[in-house]
């Protein structure tokens, strides 16, 4: 082991150099001791993981490094696992401790880089490598992420469906921790926890056009409580397409497409009628489909009264999962542009819904304006979470502001009827 320059050395490679007016690289690039490279600081560290002899850390423990010499500190340290994955730490104000605030993974490697000073600011390094032991328990907690593999618009979230509920702030702020999304170019976005086993995550704006947007977990081997660790989980990777966004205005009962910015195509609708206003705000594509047969039983109307209705449809685009569509409404093409005669749906001519069909794709925007219809509710019902302020969605982020109550269990459940 190299030890640190002595003061007396200091003093006496000084004066040799003032002497003989030699380089300053005789006893460093400049003639300071700081600037030496790093010396090895193996006898002024001490750290709780296993000495050898094929011992492995326990990951349930938080990694310590400590200062034991008297006249040194901790400058730095950084520790993080063969699958690239950091330690979260706090060093104390004085530099003689630092303890990890982020769990360790089982059944993983680790590197620690520490970095010291001695009495006279003279930097020392060392390296320490150790593995943690498999975990104890069998109980895995995996994430499912969505929507699948594709090309989707520029509201869709993402989606991670947990396979146990969590519950605890401090494990989900684990679990959260843990599920990564980076996008090129990127954004600013946050998780929002729906319920307990589910999160959805958006950006501030929408995204951008064009962008690539890649989920994945670190969860495995991650420690979330005493009998649940992390598992495996798949990665996503999507792909976003040209910003389409459809504007419905119910008074002017026309919806009007624009791509990137610029009007394409104003087209004449209706939208719900007194009793049945279609909901006001932003929902995204869900779906597309070409033919669906639609009852008024499915939305509560008794069959033989006057609202009753069983319909063939055509040209289908879903925005919530309760029925509300976009869709060809050839039976009410006289009150398109000038009356709202709907059950819910906003209705347009069949040549018109073919081309809109034609020209949206799952993860478009459809937004309603001026309806007297409720506002979206932002989960349950499809994918409202645009209606929810920047500061109320960070809010949903166990790592930012704390958990909301999640949808009732009516909210969540994903009924099928059909409105027109």
């Amino acid at each position: 082991m190299s030890k640190t320059p002595s003061k007396s050395t200091v003093i006496g490679c000084t004066l040799l150099l003032i002497a003989l007016g030699a380089s300053a690289a005789a006893c460093s690039s400049d003639g300071n001791p700081l600037s030496a490279e790093p010396y090895d600081a193996a006898d002024q560290i001490a750290f709780n993981g296993p000495s050898g002899d094929g011992e492995k850390a326990d990951p349930d423990k938080p990694l310590e490094i400590t200062a034991e010499d008297s006249d040194g500190r901790i400058t730095d340290v950084t520790a993080k696992d063969a699958a690239g994955r950091y330690v979260t730490g706090e060093l104390s104000a004085d530099g003689t401790r630092w303890h990890s605030t982020s769990p360790l993974a089982a059944n993983a490697r680790y590197t620690v880089r520490v970095s010291t000073e001695d009495e006279d600011g003279a930097p020392g390094r060392k390296v320490l490598t150790f593995d943690t032991s498999k975990p104890t328990s069998k109980k895995h907690l995996t994430v499912t992420f969505g929507p699948k593999a594709g090309k989707y618009g520029v509201g869709q979230p993402i989606t991670a469906e947990l396979s146990r509920p969590v519950k605890d702030k401090n494990q989900r702020a684990t679990v959260e921790r843990a599920l990564r999304v980076d996008s090129v170019p990127a954004v600013d976005g946050n998780w929002h926890w729906v319920d307990d086993k589910k999160l959805h995550y958006r950006p501030k704006e929408y995204w951008p056009a064009g962008a690539t947007v890649q989920a994945r977990s670190d969860l495995e081997g991650v420690r979330i409580s005493d009998r649940l660790w992390g598992g495996k989980g798949k990665p996503l990777k999507v792909t976003i397409g040209d910003q389409v966004i459809a504007v419905t205005d119910a008074s002017t009962h026309q919806l009007t497409l624009y791509r990137n910015g610029e009007e394409v195509r104003s087209i004449p609708v209706t939208t719900g009628k007194p009793g049945f206003e279609t909901r006001n705000g932003v929902k995204v594509v869900l779906g597309k489909e070409y033919f669906v047969r639609m009852r008024g039983t499915s939305i509560g109307i008794a069959e033989g009264s006057s609202e009753s209705y069983d319909l063939p449809v055509y040209y289908a685009t879903r925005v919530t999962w309760s029925g509300e569509y976009v869709h060809a409404a050839p039976w009410s093409v006289g009150s398109q542009g000038y009356a709202n005669v709907s059950h819910g749906c906003t209705g347009m001519s069949t040549a018109n819904a073919e081309w809109f069909f034609d020209n949206v794709r799952e993860g478009d925007i459809v937004k309603v304006v001026n309806s007297y219809g409720n506002t979206m509710e932002p989960f349950g019902n499809g994918f409202g979470d645009w209606n929810l302020d920047w500061k109320k969605w960070r809010n949903g982020s166990a790592l930012v502001a704390g958990t909301p109550d999640g949808p009732s269990p009516a909210e969540r459940a994903r009924l099928r009827p059909q409105s027109v």
